[in-house]
């Protein structure tokens, strides 16, 4: 796992505290359970050996404290993932959603560059997943095939050479997994101004402020034809406005006060994901909540890639120079993202002007078809 610098006595003590009471919770649940109930947790976190499948070569780590993570979504529709809208139905896994997550050198501050799907990019040798037979290099293939061809290793070995960056981290986590985790916070709160009424998703809004479950809180990021232009860019937005919504309704939890809830959070979560080496225990997942602690919301900076349509293809969309650059440029020195990025950034369409026949209201209809 990547070192991280340690932050200033006060808060440090402040965290310690904090996790010792998470894990005192989770020590307390069924009465003596404290042994399972770790080893419960450890035993559902699913892993892949990034290092040891990429080997050197690779963009170096940073020595500062920085850090990267590969936050992927996987649109398998393999076990329950089948029974929820919108996933890939040829037996293959893709990543729907990518985003890179750069944490900054006293961790007070986070940035994070989603990564359309549909952006074209030049692909590297690769192995297949399952066979391990070699995946050829490739140009001009969309993002998201990485993961298809060659599981999270190449996909993180096409993110590095995409960025420049070490991705230090890498976690994944699936449909189920994601609608599930939302219903263990207690679902989340979005807000829109336009109708979004979305068949291929499922997603069926009025204007207003809904409180979402965890099946509607899926359909809300994977929705691209119900609202706005159609287009990933679009859907990307809905995605940034969820993950800030996430993040709001786990911080008003009080978990480490409710070990119940403490140990369904858990539990679900764990089930949820799959991680590199290094984080995949509990330990190593309550060492990097501690650092990322001090990032809420309104310390995230969440931007997408800076593209522009391909030529030759209207459906698909490459690099925006110098725009990409810059960004990743930005990052690896850790700084701010650059304030040409920021005004450049594409409108969320869940916040557009409502014509005038739209009315927002205090809490409108909201459901979400399974399909």
């Amino acid at each position: 796992m990547a070192a991280h610098r340690r932050t200033p006595l006060s808060r440090q003590v402040r965290l310690r505290r904090t996790i010792v009471c998470a894990v005192a919770g989770l020590l307390v649940i069924g009465g003596g359970a404290g042994g399972y109930a770790y080893w419960k947790l450890n035993g559902n976190i699913k892993s892949v050996d990034i290092n040891g499948q990429l080997g050197t070569g690779r963009p170096p780590a940073s020595t500062n404290g920085s850090f990267n993570v590969l936050v992927l979504g996987s649109d398998s529709r393999n076990g329950r993932n089948g029974d929820l809208a919108g996933g890939a139905t040829d037996g293959t896994a893709r990543s729907d959603t990518a985003m890179v997550v750069h944490v900054n050198q006293a961790h007070t501050q986070a940035e994070v560059v989603s990564i359309p799907r549909d952006t074209l990019v030049a692909r590297p040798a690769c192995s297949a997943v399952g066979t391990g037979k070699a995946v050829p290099a490739a140009k001009g293939v969309m993002f998201n095939s990485a993961y298809e061809v060659g599981g999270p290793a190449c996909a993180v070995k096409t993110t590095e050479q995409l960025t420049g960056l070490r991705m230090d981290h890498y976690v994944e986590i699936d449909f189920a997994g994601f609608a599930d985790f939302v219903n263990a916070i207690g679902g989340v709160t979005v807000a829109t101004t336009v109708a979004i009424d979305d068949r291929d998703s499922g997603l069926h809004l009025a204007a207003g402020t809904h409180q979402l479950n965890g099946d509607q809180a899926l359909a809300f990021v994977r929705t691209r034809h119900g609202v706005g232009d159609g287009s990933d860019l679009g859907r990307i937005e809905l995605q940034k406005q969820m993950v800030k919504s996430m993040l709001a309704q786990v911080k008003g939890l009080g978990l480490t006060s409710n070990p119940a809830r403490l140990w369904s959070v858990g539990d679900r979560l764990t089930r949820s994901i799959t991680t590199d080496s290094d984080l995949a225990s509990v330990s190593a997942l309550v060492g990097l909540a501690d650092t990322l602690k001090p990032i809420g919301p309104e310390n995230l900076a969440m931007v997408t890639l800076p593209v522009v349509t391909a030529p030759g293809d209207p459906n698909r969309v490459v690099p925006a120079v110098p725009g990409a650059t810059q960004l990743w440029q930005a990052l690896a020195a850790d700084r701010a993202v650059p304030e040409a990025v920021l005004s450049s950034q594409p409108a969320n369409p869940a916040e557009a002007t409502p014509s005038a026949t739209a009315r927002p209201t205090g809490g409108g209809a909201a459901s979400a078809t399974r399909r």
